[in-house]
């Protein structure tokens, strides 16, 4: 969930984000970086949709609810993420219409130019909500403050959040970190399987867990730890110039990485348990470490984004927690799943 470039966060929304527990991610949004297509390109490439882990020379690796939880702070214990358009009499009294209920919970109905079957256009909400009047009664800012929790990651908004932006004090009851997960497992395993040029998904969380777990491939000048952990980066802009060169720049930088190259400290056992270290401790927020949060960081499990269902193999990459990893067993056949979509 991301706010528009020039969408403030204004201080009366605070206290609603705060009831749905996603604050920090809200301010994260204001110190978002610029992704380097030509890194996270190479990293897609070592990416095996069968296993959902990077393919190194050394070993397996992958981002793990863990990392989620770290570099975005997102709750991973809750109700999935899903639902279907039918579930709308859930809340909806008497059955109303729902462009008369967007109407009730943002205060507007949008042109129908603005609308493209069950989407509404970013610009729209960009232009309606873009800054709350001065003076402004609870209830508007309410509405205005709905709008930030939309998802703004394409060019359309799905109809499908009113069902969360209804009731901001029960968005904190989901497992957010799991859909975030299971979105951008999607993301790569699209790109790795068709050969998409272009990226699109959440690959600022990819690339902050590369700086992070890479220390060779971080770039210089951002030492200041913050929270959420993707936060550091605050401001990054990659180097310009042709992608392509880039792109085999890095694929050659990956192959020279070895598991026993102790002067750079590259995947050794205390590179994996850097969210141990006194600076990431000291600016972690607690509830990330409860314990119904922790105890998931391990499980082997589904990852459900409405219909989008990955999973979680955590059992292939135990040297990430600092376990030893014996034989994996066969990867999961899960194609039947990873073939359906809600489009069609």
């Amino acid at each position: 969930m991301r706010r528009h470039q020039g969408m403030p966060l204004d201080e009366r929304y605070v206290s609603y984000l705060q009831i749905a527990r996603l604050y920090h991610l809200a301010r994260l949004n204001d110190r978002w970086f610029q992704l380097d297509e030509s890194l996270v390109s190479a990293f897609v490439k070592r990416w095996r949709p069968e296993t959902h882990t990077f393919h190194m020379l050394f070993e397996e690796c992958t981002i793990t609810l863990q990392d989620v939880a770290y570099q975005l702070g997102l709750p991973v214990d809750g109700c999935y993420v899903s639902g279907c358009l039918t579930d709308f009499h859930v809340y909806i009294e008497g059955g109303r219409p729902a462009r008369v209920w967007f109407q009730e919970l943002l205060g507007v109905i949008p042109p129908l130019s603005q609308v493209q079957k069950l989407a509404v256009n970013c610009t729209w909400f960009q232009e309606t909500f873009g800054e709350c009047p001065a003076g402004a009664d609870e209830e508007t800012v309410r509405r205005f403050a709905r709008q930030l929790f939309t998802d703004k990651s394409g060019n359309r908004i799905h109809i499908r959040w009113l069902l969360y932006v209804a009731r901001l004090e029960e968005m904190g009851t989901y497992s957010w970190g799991s859909a975030a997960l299971a979105w951008l497992y999607w993301c790569m395993c699209q790109v790795a399987n068709r050969h998409v040029v272009k990226l699109a998904g959440p690959f600022q969380l990819l690339q902050s867990w590369i700086f992070w777990h890479f220390p060779r491939f971080r770039p210089a000048g951002y030492d200041t730890c913050s929270w959420p952990l993707a936060s550091r980066w605050s401001g990054y802009n990659p180097p310009g110039g042709e992608k392509r060169p880039r792109v085999q720049n890095w694929r050659l930088r990956l192959d020279m990485l070895q598991a026993t190259d102790k002067n750079d400290g590259i995947f050794l056992q205390f590179i994996w348990m850097l969210y141990s270290s006194p600076e990431v401790l000291q600016v972690v927020h607690p509830e990330v470490l409860e314990p119904r949060h922790t105890a998931m960081w391990r499980s082997v499990m589904s990852l459900i984004y409405f219909a989008v269902i990955e999973w979680h193999q955590i059992d292939r990459i135990l040297p990430q927690f600092d376990g030893v990893q014996p034989r994996p067993h066969p990867a999961l056949n899960i194609d039947f799943l990873m073939s359906k979509h809600e489009r069609g």
